[in-house]
């Protein structure tokens, strides 16, 4: 099944990808045995501005969207609805205290490792369906959002392991960790594809769910992990910047 000439093996190509990207956070740990901190920061304000920009690119194109009335209605609809989803996962394994153990990791600090990966799986649902809406709108919006999503998915890699290469986990198992916790993002693309190609009156809301999810990981997860690191002012200029470029990117792409 195809739109235009996309199909359903394009969308999952693409959203492969973008969980391949994950492991490359891992990468930095084969040159150097500690990573700055510092950098994690950076890129957590870099990954806010690309996905800051890829939202409102995803709005944009909801509430633009030819034949479908109230698309601003169903935009905002959406949009409410990601954000609360993503709020709700995170709530739910922010209450997980019981014990957990990974290999000879015990107590908290296997907690803190499945948190990492937990949050950022559950994460990938909503970055799945972004890919798939968005190639239900165009294929040039669909490359646009994966590279956004794949861009903003190896800060999330290097995030991870820097949980769990310190706990003891080898390079490679922390790269396969990383892209494991983005599977979601080809299993969620395919049927979200499928959803808004059968019913294109929902493509708006679905796009308004996708951007949601983004803007609240933006401001609720990105932000304040990256003032950890940095400054304010330094957060908010790398936003501006990298956000900038992303929505410069769009107008591109798409001609």
């Amino acid at each position: 099944m195809s739109d235009g000439n996309v199909t359903v093996f394009h969308v999952f190509v693409a959203a492969s990808i973008t969980a391949v990207a994950t492991g490359f956070g891992a990468l930095p740990f084969l040159f150097v045995e500690k990573f700055d901190n510092k950098w994690l920061g950076i890129g957590n304000a870099m990954a806010a501005g690309l996905m800051f920009g890829a939202s409102v690119g995803l709005v944009y194109e909801g509430f633009t969207t030819e034949g479908v009335t109230y698309s601003y209605l169903r935009v905002i609809a959406g949009a409410s609805l990601g954000g609360i989803l993503v709020y709700l996962s995170q709530k739910f394994l922010n209450n997980r205290d019981d014990e957990y153990s990974i290999g000879k990791v015990q107590g908290a600090d296997a907690i803190k490792m499945l948190m990492i990966v937990g949050i950022m799986t559950i994460h990938s649902f909503a970055e799945g369906i972004g890919v798939g809406v968005s190639f239900g709108d165009s294929n040039t919006f669909g490359a646009f959002i994966s590279i956004a999503i794949a861009i903003h998915n190896i800060p999330e890699g290097l995030a991870i392991s820097l949980i769990l290469i310190p706990r003891g986990t080898s390079v490679r198992k922390a790269a396969l960790w990383s892209i494991f916790s983005s599977l979601p993002q080809p299993l969620m693309a395919i049927p979200a594809f499928l959803f808004v190609l059968l019913f294109k009156e929902f493509l708006p809301f679905g796009l308004g769910l996708a951007a949601g999810a983004m803007f609240w990981m933006v401001f609720k997860e990105l932000i304040p992990e990256a003032k950890e690191e940095l400054g304010i002012k330094q957060i908010y200029a790398i936003m501006t910047i990298t956000a900038a470029a992303m929505i410069l990117f769009q107008f591109v792409i798409e001609g």
